[in-house]
């Protein structure tokens, strides 16, 4: 019997409109109940999730992983706090790079590894201004026209 895999590759745009993305980490997801199995249907969402420190650890907050369709009482919440698992080192220069220079830590990605693990890209990432994302869509489209100019050729 073979297992059919499918690539579950959830993604947040709107943190690479929004921040400047300096340095990324992958984080295992601490999940309970029937999580995982929605997250490989693909019913999770990142929009307005951001990372936050609680004593030493890292919390995900606003990430939504949809309930389960065929979960009975034992689904889990949709939106709930989940704990991101980090070695020490990591979230020790992640609080400390957090705490001196104003940079916030944005979820990118939810992924699944080769083991099957679920795993939330993470990213040390700066605010941009207005006139920066201004940038970011002009450089967007004046890509998008050059590819439709080639497709012609």
């Amino acid at each position: 019997m073979t297992q059919k895999t499918t690539r579950i590759n959830i993604r947040n745009k709107r943190a690479s409109f929004d921040y400047e993305l300096i340095e990324r980490f992958a984080a295992g997801v601490q999940l309970v109940g029937t999580e995982i199995k929605s997250i490989r249907l693909g019913k999770a969402n990142l929009v307005d999730s951001y990372c936050y420190f609680v004593k030493g650890e890292l919390w995900l907050k606003g990430m939504r992983v949809s309930e389960y369709f065929y979960g009975t009482y034992n689904n889990h919440q949709p939106e709930r706090d989940r704990k991101l698992l980090l070695k020490k080192k990591e979230l020790q220069k992640l609080e400390r790079k957090t705490k001196e220079s104003g940079l916030t830590i944005v979820p990118v990605k939810i992924f699944l590894n080769e083991r099957g693990f679920a795993k939330v890209e993470i990213a040390l990432a700066r605010g941009k201004k207005m006139h920066d994302k201004r940038e970011t869509l002009k450089n967007k489209e004046a890509s998008r026209e050059m590819d439709r100019i080639k497709k012609k050729y």
